[in-house]
Parts: structure tokens; sequence; C-alpha cells
């Protein structure tokens, strides 16, 4: 059975369901140059609860949680299977370390999952499930929860933490092509960390990296990437996707940890 990677995804605005622009092509590449694993396990900065819990649903539905964009996106649906019988062995995986972990089986799949996963993989022809992050969980907890996860990889699992490299929504321009150099110069002081395979580096970016407060004002969207690092054991081989910085500061940068591979991206149309 073929071992997957982890990936780690910037997800950017709902918008990017629709506008996939770089990133979404790197995505499109990417799943290709990958190909189809058993299953995806996806962590997403947009569905948080006091206690890990695991989608359970036969057939997720497509959760449109976003509001005042585009008819257009509200559309769209991403009509993958779930797999209750990985939502049973991620919760055996996550109770053998400690980590309590519920299934909840009428949760669908947010847009942190399903957006990227329009690029990735097109078809929604792969089982999907997704693991709630804990409302109160640091660097620490959120690497803990990647290495809980790191079998799944042996299994033909795909494990993808989805938030984004950089996400203040505060400062988000709309349209705006110039990036804010502050945006520029975390995503650089992390790149380097994710490339060094420096574990210490990382998990400690939300207090050591420059602009670090102003890049992320909460934790939720840079919490994905330590889960995703987790679960690769860093210090493997590692794939950049810098997919450029959107609407002035929002990263589209991804990684693929414990694989190397040359992605060339280009423009689509998608479905």
């Amino acid at each position: 059975m073929i071992t997957m990677p982890s990936l780690f995804i910037s997800h950017g605005a709902p918008t990017y369901a629709l506008e996939p622009g770089l990133a979404g092509a790197q995505l499109r590449a990417l799943g290709k140059a990958l190909g189809k694993p058993l299953a995806i396990v996806v962590i997403s900065a947009h569905w948080m609860t006091r206690e890990v819990e695991i989608t359970a649903a036969q057939h997720p539905d497509t959760i449109h949680d976003f509001s005042g964009f585009p008819r257009a996106l509200y559309a769209l649906q991403y009509p993958a299977l779930g797999s209750p019988a990985l939502a049973v062995r991620v919760q055996n995986l996550l109770q053998s370390q400690g980590i309590a972990a519920q299934l909840d089986a009428r949760r669908g799949l947010d847009h942190g999952a399903w957006v990227p996963l329009l690029h990735l993989y097109p078809d929604a022809d792969v089982p999907v499930i997704q693991v709630s992050l804990p409302v109160d969980a640091d660097a620490a907890n959120a690497f803990a929860l990647g290495q809980a996860l790191a079998p799944l990889a042996q299994e033909g699992v795909l494990v993808i933490g989805s938030g984004s490299l950089t996400h203040n929504l505060y400062e988000v321009r709309w349209g705006q092509a110039q990036a804010e150099s502050y945006a520029q110069e975390f995503s650089a002081w992390v790149r380097q960390a994710v490339i060094d395979g420096d574990t210490t580096r990382l998990v400690q970016s939300l207090a050591r990296a420059p602009h670090a407060q102003r890049a992320h004002p909460t934790t939720e969207h840079f919490l994905p990437l330590l889960v995703a690092a987790g679960a690769a054991r860093l210090g493997g081989a590692v794939t950049v996707l810098d997919g450029g910085i959107s609407h002035a500061v929002l990263s589209m940068e991804s990684y693929v940890f414990g694989q190397t591979l040359t992605i060339e991206a280009r423009d689509y149309e998608p479905k």
C-alpha cells in the first residue's frame, strides 16, 4: 500500500472555490501527482469543539458556512462519501494517545474542507471525514493531534490541515494584488522552519515569527499547519507550493510533508 504524505493547505476566502488562481492550479496538479488516496482526513480551521469530534456520516452534506458572497458559491456541492469505519479508526488512534474524541453522525463538510478539495480532487471520488480542533488547543496540542494521526499515512489515508498561512480578516483588501510586507515576512519565516524541519521553531511560530500577532490575531487558521506537520513527523522531504498572497494579506502557501514533488500548475476552470 502506498504511503501518503500529509498536507497543509491555505484555503483563502470562500471565493477560492470559483477563482482558483495559481494556488488552485497547484492543488489540481498536486492531486494528479499524488494519485488517489484510499480516504482523506481533514482538520479545518472552521470546526472547533470542546473536545475533538469526528464526522461519521456516510453521506456528509456540503456546508456553506459563510454569508455575503456570490450566489454561485451556494450552489456548489462536494458530494464525497464519508467513511464511518475510518471515523472509528481515527477515534481509536486519538484515544490511544489520551485524546478524548467523539463521533458526530450529522456533521457535514465545511468550506475549509470542501473548497480546497474541489481543486485537489474535483471528482469527489475519495471518502472524506473531518476532525475538529479543540477550542482550547494551543500549538503543542495541535502538533500532538497530528502525531496521533500519523499512522494513517501507512494505511493510504491522506491527512490534510486546512487553514491559512496568514489570516487577518481585519486587513483584507478584496482584489488588491499588492501584498502587505508583514504577510510576506511571516510567511517566509515559517517556510524556512518547514524547509529546515525545525519542529521547535515551527511549533513556536506564533510566539517567535515576525508580525505573528498581526498575521494571526486568532490562532485557528495556523493550528492546522501544526497538525499536518505532526502527522508527518518533520524532518523528511517537503514540497512548498507558493500560491502567492491574495487580497493583500491572505497567504495561499501550502506544504506537502514527506514527499518532494515537481508541480507544474496550469490555469483551469473549476467544475
